[in-house]
């Protein structure tokens, strides 16, 4: 039998469940993990690292405890999240490559630079505050912060730290929350200080005169800041951007030595970096690497050139572009302001902000100290009274059942004044007490006095927080690390200027496989070649060159000649790397300079002259260079020595033959072109007739025409019997001679 249950639930709909949640899931990510507070410019979880170990009495001057202790305290007390994440953040504040200023003394393992998450774990590691600490804990007993209940509501834990200087600016911070981020970079703590008393002095100053004090960044590497100072100042001005830092290297005995890495850049990653694109032949003048870094040289990297006719400034630019010894930096400066909430703000508003946290902040600590003043005044005003009416005194506690109401009638002072009194002991009621009693009590007045002007003067005030923040600045700061230099972009070499530059011959055979040989005195046809294959086209160039590839849809490809495969074995097919289009054949391979000419043409008497530049491209698909129409074929490229005294020859397969001058073609890009010998229509249609062979002739070269075993041998002058406007029908070859099988051009 059914029941009804009246259950007391509430009813809600997932969408405004799910938002609600997501929403609150964001706010604490963003107030309480991940980023920091303008005022300390700690986050949450250091904070309590900080404060906790205070607590445990972990001061500078103490002896270290084990790491484990603090964790444990930490996790137990006010940060109730995992062990790893809170230990990896006590490391980082230890790490002096990671932080500027270090807040934390560790003594064993705690990582290196070339791998910052090398440390041990807790239980082997100890720890204690460093000196620097010392700026945020200084004054946190005396009033200056609120205090708020931890996690289960049994203790109490400051919601901020007193810092007596813009800490947010001098370790930075990152950190990744919702919707939002956050990466601050660290700064020269004497230069922050400079600016913060600008401003105290003149909350006018301008960004110029900041930008005076503050260079730019210090990070805890001697690495440079390459970063122009147009950038550096719109960085300050806007609170996001980036930052550029380049490795400082130097010559020694012919050896490049880096002395110094950017900010979180390892040296075992460099060297494999480097390595790699020697490996990959990418970086032929380098010949030998080496790590040589120990205690005395942290830092200490020597790349050997292959000779001393290396262009050293060349290769560290070719190496600062492609590796991380030339690394980026985002620069976002949001943090939690004064007001609760998150934002991004310029260098001029996170040092105003600051100012007034500080301002407030030692108006809290005179106020707390003012109150100590008044309250040991008092006490000392009820001793005074008990000195001067000793006897008396002595009487009423001696007589008296209730001595406390007794004394607070007769001489009208307070319960506290009345309860001090009580609790004196016998031996302080010397005549010597009273004297000291009178001398705190002047002291106390004078200083009481000293609190009430500075109270009531925001110039004292700012005035001694001037001093207080210069002379903290010449206690725990230092000289800047990391230059700010101008340097010019770095630029990664060209293939071409990496490769060592040889003579090759390059060999395409006809089913389109493609093989580089080194040097030019290669016999082609002694290769061998896949079954069914034979030899198509050769090119003879350098290794520094590119080679361009023509197939039978008249489209170019290019390729870099010191990429093709070793001629020992039989090549790779171009389509591996290329992407002609269905039913193509690669036909040619050219290499040249660019400005080179070729006569390019078709089987149907048309064509152009082209530079060897215009056949370039960069696409794997090729570029359109000939047209070819319908039925006809393209014919090998033929290369113009010299165009002012070289003529064409075209031969069809009829035996018409025609000399042309060079000059009397066009010179393309690309298209066409014009018609070179003349085919009637009709027989270009049915297939009768086409152009069977064409040469470039010049000088005293001559041209041997083969018609099976017969041949004819013609130099220019026996050739200009046949000299034709371009365009026209040629002349038929002798009887006997129009069967062409064969020519061939001799000198």
């Amino acid at each position: 039998m059914a029941r009804n249950i009246d259950l007391n639930y509430e009813q809600q709909p997932l969408h405004e469940f799910t938002e609600k949640a997501y929403l609150d899931y964001s706010m604490y990510v963003i107030l309480d993990r991940a980023l920091p507070h303008i005022g300390d410019g700690l986050k949450p979880v250091q904070r309590r690292i900080i404060y906790a170990m205070s607590e445990l009495g972990l001061s500078a001057s103490s002896k270290h405890k084990k790491s484990a202790r603090t964790v444990g305290d930490v996790l137990g007390k006010f940060h109730p999240h995992g062990d790893t994440a809170c230990y990896e953040a006590m490391v980082l504040m230890a790490q002096d490559f990671s932080y500027r200023y270090p807040l934390i003394d560790g003594q064993g393992n705690f990582g290196s630079p070339d791998d910052p998450k090398s440390f041990a774990a807790m239980r082997y590691t100890e720890s204690r505050l460093s000196e620097f600490s010392r700026l945020l804990l200084q004054e946190l007993g005396q009033g200056t912060v609120d205090w708020v209940a931890n996690f289960d509501g049994t203790m109490q834990e400051p919601s901020l730290l007193p810092a007596r200087l813009p800490h947010i600016l001098l370790n930075g911070t990152t950190g990744i929350a919702v919707g939002m981020a956050t990466d601050i970079p660290p700064h020269n703590c004497r230069e922050i200080a400079q600016a913060c008393v600008l401003l105290l002095e003149n909350s006018r100053t301008t960004m110029d005169k900041i930008f005076e004090k503050v260079l730019g960044p210090d990070y805890p590497t001697d690495a440079e800041i390459i970063t122009p100072v147009e950038e550096l100042r719109s960085l300050y001005e806007s609170g996001h951007g980036s930052i550029r830092m380049r490795a400082v290297y130097e010559r020694e005995e012919g050896d490049i030595i880096i002395t110094a890495l950017p900010h979180q850049v390892s040296g075992a990653k460099i060297l494999e970096q480097i390595a790699q694109q020697m490996m990959a032949k990418k970086l032929p003048m380098v010949d030998d690497l080496r790590d040589e870094s120990d205690h005395e040289n942290p830092t200490r990297l020597v790349i050997v050139p292959r000779s001393n006719r290396v262009d050293t400034e060349a290769m560290m630019g070719h190496l600062f572009a492609t590796t991380d010894l030339e690394r980026t930096y985002r620069v976002n400066m949001n943090m939690i302001g004064t007001n609760g909430k998150p934002q991004v703000k310029n260098l001029k508003q996170i040092l105003q902000e600051w100012i007034i946290f500080r301002i407030s902040t030692v108006r809290r600590r005179l106020e707390w100290r003012l109150d100590r003043v008044d309250k040991r005044l008092h006490l000392l005003q009820g001793l005074l009274i008990a000195y001067l009416n000793l006897d008396e005194v002595i009487r009423i506690i001696r007589s008296e059942d209730e001595p406390r109401p007794v004394l607070i009638k007769a001489f009208k002072i307070s319960e506290i004044q009345a309860d001090a009194i009580l609790d004196t002991r016998l031996r302080h009621l010397a005549k010597l007490e009273e004297m000291k009693i009178q001398q705190e009590q002047q002291a106390l007045g004078e200083e009481k006095r000293g609190l009430e002007k500075l109270l009531g003067s925001d110039r004292r005030i700012k005035t001694m927080i001037k001093n207080e923040i210069l002379e903290d600045a010449e206690r725990y700061g230092d000289d800047r690390r990391s230059p700010i230099v101008s340097r010019e972009a770095a630029r990664a070499l060209d293939e071409t200027e990496l490769v060592p530059v040889e003579t090759l011959t390059v060999v395409l055979s006809a089913g389109g496989w493609v093989r580089a040989a080194k040097g030019h005195d290669i016999d082609v046809m002694a290769l061998s070649y896949k079954s069914g294959d034979t030899f198509q086209s050769m090119a003879q160039g350098k290794s520094d060159q590119s080679v361009v590839f023509l197939d039978s849809h008249g489209r170019s490809y290019t390729l870099s000649a010191h990429s093709l495969p070793s001629a020992r074995g039989q090549g790779e097919p171009l389509t591996g790397r290329l992407k002609p289009a269905a039913g193509a054949d690669f036909i040619n391979c050219l290499m040249a300079a660019n400005d080179d000419l070729f006569l390019l043409s078709s089987s149907h008497g048309y064509g152009f002259v082209c530079r060897f530049e215009d056949m370039l491209t960069r696409n794997k698909n090729g570029k359109s260079l000939i047209s070819i129409s319908n039925g006809a074929s393209l014919m090998p490229a033929k290369a113009i020595s010299d165009r002012e005294k070289s003529v064409v020859v075209s031969i069809t397969s009829e035996g018409y033959i025609g000399l042309l001058d060079i000059n009397a073609i066009p010179q393309l890009s690309k298209g066409k072109g014009n018609k070179i010998q003349g085919i009637p229509p009709k027989r270009l249609k049915s297939g009768e007739e086409s152009i069977a062979f064409i040469v470039i002739l010049s000088g005293r070269q001559k041209l041997i025409v083969h018609a099976g075993k017969k041949y004819k041998s013609m130099g220019l002058q026996e050739l200009e019997e046949y000299r034709i406007e371009r365009g026209k029908r040629g002349r038929k070859l002798p009887r006997g001679y129009q069967n062409v099988s064969a020519v061939e051009v001799v000198e």
